[in-house]
């Protein structure tokens, strides 16, 4: 009790020595502090300097067409309408030249149309009669706020939902506004007026004044893209040759892609991500008149969209060796040594071919790859060379016990099923066994028991040597497999992950297709590689 009447406190005393779990304790949010926050700032703006300037730009757009409200000349002449200036160029002026052209045909366009609809629709409603003018007016605001708002669901007229948008709203003040404060065909030229005031602005601040081209913005993330996708292939197969077991990643980061040690990766996830910016940008790019590099008309941004959705296919393959390096199973660290040299010869060579296209369609000058591709094909063949030579090691269990002084191999049987099917009816002395063991002599066995241990084999996960089974009589062998087991589920790893490299490779082939396709129709210039 604390003394006041209707209050109790009770205070309990807790001992030293219990200790609080984490999940109990308040969590410690800290406020980043001023120094901080304008250190992201700074590096936020010195990654990309075209921000600052877009801001800028943006900034002095406003300013020029707020002059006309500031003066007194100009506002007598349009009056409270000028609004309109500043409100076109807020939501006109867009980040590239393109789709500042895009938005403004679509704001353009949109505002004559409500404004001919206005004037039709006013005239109609004032021949009318004054007690039929406000339903026409009304019934006119549903139904151009529904036409409109199906229209802009219609797939083919996607690109001009924000032109429907302006269609709709423009109408409905305009509309609105001139019933009340009459003279409705003034109010609809005034603002119409002022809408052009504040469009003309943004495109002419925007394209004169240091201009962000879209059309440049794609070709440098076709180029990035290139080079992102070569650093990671590069990294992923490092990393899978490197690791020896000792190291692997908790589950958890494994899902949340956590992997600050893989700084190449995210950049492969933006280039799998990066299908619609490509794709916008293309679109902006379309309405941009030839400037710079791309000096001829009716350019083909379309080819860099195409080249991209490649790339962005030979990107998901990569994500697949990604996914090998940090699998649960994963193949002994000798077995992948075995094929250490081959697999970073294919590697380096599809990395130098990926940033030879790079250069070329950074510098917009064509080089035939032939001898690049070649190389990489040969590379590539020689990798499968090896897996056929080496085959028997995966079908033979190679573990590496650092625990032991020496290897120790235990039996195991190799067994096909269509050996099988074909010696099924051949007699049990013309069957083929190979049986290894470690100690003791090689052992006659039965053909049936060899059935019987290798289906107790391919019927366990994970995989159990035979000579742990003990005899049992009651195994059901009466279905047999379709495919001959391998010794070790590990081995498969291994397999698996050179098969998505070469299957990486065969993609490169498109690649360079496709980026010579670009070539062609871009007029790059030629240059002969030998």
């Amino acid at each position: 009790m604390n003394g006041k009447k209707g209050s109790i406190r009770i205070d309990i005393c807790l001992p030293s020595d219990i200790v609080v779990p984490e999940a109990v304790k308040k969590p410690i949010t800290k406020v980043p502090s001023p120094r901080k926050w304008l250190y992201d700032v700074w590096e936020f703006a010195r990654q990309d300097t075209n921000r600052v300037t877009f801001a800028l730009k943006v900034g002095l757009a406003c300013f020029l067409v707020s002059l006309l409200i500031l003066f007194r000349a100009p506002y007598e002449i349009f009056g409270t309408n000028i609004i309109w200036s500043v409100l076109t160029v807020v939501v006109m002026f867009e980040y590239t030249v393109g789709a500042t052209f895009n938005r403004g045909f679509n704001r353009a366009l949109g505002s004559v149309l409500a404004g001919v609809f206005a004037i039709v629709v006013i005239e109609v409603a004032m021949s009318s009669g004054h007690i039929a003018e406000p339903y026409i007016i009304g019934f006119s605001i549903f139904l151009i706020g529904a036409v409109t708002s199906f229209m802009k669901l219609w797939p083919s007229l996607v690109p001009y939902e924000y032109g429907f948008r302006v269609i709709l709203l423009t109408y409905c003040l305009i509309i609105v506004s001139g019933y009340r404060m009459g003279n409705p065909i003034r109010t609809v030229m005034n603002r119409l007026y002022s809408i052009a005031i504040g469009g003309l602005v943004a495109v002419l601040v925007n394209a004169f004044i240091f201009p962000i081209w879209a059309g440049e913005q794609l070709h440098k993330e076709l180029v990035n893209n290139f080079n992102s996708l070569a650093d990671s292939l590069e990294e992923c197969i490092k990393k899978y040759i490197s690791d020896d077991g000792s190291k692997h990643p908790d589950f958890s980061k494994t899902v949340m892609d956590d992997f600050h040690d893989e700084p190449a990766f995210g950049k492969c996830q933006a280039t799998l991500n990066s299908s619609e910016k490509l794709a916008s940008l293309a679109n902006s790019a379309k309405w941009e008149p030839p400037h710079g590099r791309f000096k001829h008309f009716f350019y083909p941004w379309v080819e860099y969209v195409k080249v991209g959705n490649v790339l962005r296919h030979c990107a998901y393959e990569v994500m697949a060796l990604h996914g090998c390096v940090h699998s649960e199973i994963q193949a002994p660290y000798n077995l992948k040594c075995a094929f250490r040299a081959e697999i970073l010869d294919a590697t380096n060579q599809a990395a130098e071919l990926l940033r030879s296209l790079a250069k070329d369609v950074n510098n917009m000058k064509w080089s035939f790859q032939t001898s690049l591709l070649k190389r990489v094909h040969v590379s590539t063949k020689r990798l499968q060379h090896s897996i056929g030579l080496h085959s028997y090691l995966f079908t033979t269990n190679h573990e590496d016990s650092s625990a032991k002084a020496q290897l120790k191999t235990t039996r195991f049987v190799s067994f096909n099923l269509k050996d099988f099917n074909k010696e099924s009816d051949e007699p049990e002395g013309m069957v083929t066994r190979n049986i290894n063991t470690t100690s003791a002599p090689m052992e006659a066995e039965s053909y049936h028991e060899m059935i019987r241990r290798q289906q107790r084999r391919l019927h366990s996960w994970p995989p159990r040597e035979i000579d742990n089974f003990k005899d049992d009589e009651n195994v059901i062998s009466d279905l047999m497999p379709r495919m001959c087991a391998l010794e070790s589920t590990t081995v498969m790893s291994l397999a698996t992950f050179t098969s998505l490299l070469i299957e990486f490779v065969a993609r490169l082939d498109h690649l360079v297709e496709a980026v010579e396709k670009l070539a062609t129709m871009a007029r790059f210039k030629e240059q002969i590689m030998n």
